[in-house]
C-alpha cells in the first residue's frame, strides 16, 4: 500500500503511486485551457494533474504558454508592459488508451471551456 506523503508547497497529502511499466503503444491527452480557469476554487490545471495522479495515470505535465488564442480569438500574452493573468496552459497526460478514455468523462465535467485532444503516442523510454 502506498504511504501518504505531505506536500509542503501545497499543504496537501496524497498517497504516492507505485511505479509501473508502460506499454509501447499509448495515448497522449492534451488539454488546452487558461491559467485563470478554476475547479472547486483551485487552478483547473492543478486539479487535473492531482486527479490524474490519484487515478494512477502514467504521467502528467503542465506547460505554460507565453502567447495564444482559442475559440474566442482573444489574444492572451505575457507582454512586458501588460502581464496577462490568463496565459495559455497545456496539460499533457500519457497512459494506455483505455485508462485515458476512462478519465475523459471526469475531465469533461471539470472543464467549462477549453479544448481536449487525444493522439496515439509511441513510448520509447519510461524510466525514473
Amino acid at each position: 500500500m502506498a504511504q501518504p506523503t505531505a506536500n509542503p508547497s501545497s499543504g496537501e497529502s496524497a498517497p504516492v503511486p507505485k511505479t509501473r511499466d508502460l506499454s509501447e503503444e499509448c495515448s497522449l491527452l492534451r488539454i488546452f485551457l487558461g491559467e485563470a480557469d478554476e475547479y472547486r476554487n483551485r487552478p483547473l490545471y492543478r486539479a487535473i494533474v492531482l486527479r490524474a495522479r490519484e487515478l494512477h495515470l502514467a504521467g502528467a505535465t503542465v506547460l505554460r504558454g507565453p502567447m495564444g488564442f482559442g475559440r474566442s480569438t482573444h489574444l492572451h500574452n505575457a507582454h512586458i508592459l501588460r502581464l496577462s493573468l490568463d496565459l495559455p496552459i497545456v496539460v499533457e497526460i500519457i497512459d494506455e488508451t483505455q485508462k485515458i478514455k476512462t478519465f475523459l468523462p471526469e475531465l469533461q465535467n471539470m472543464m467549462q471551456g477549453g479544448l481536449i485532444t487525444m493522439e496515439r503516442a509511441q513510448v520509447f523510454r519510461y524510466r525514473h
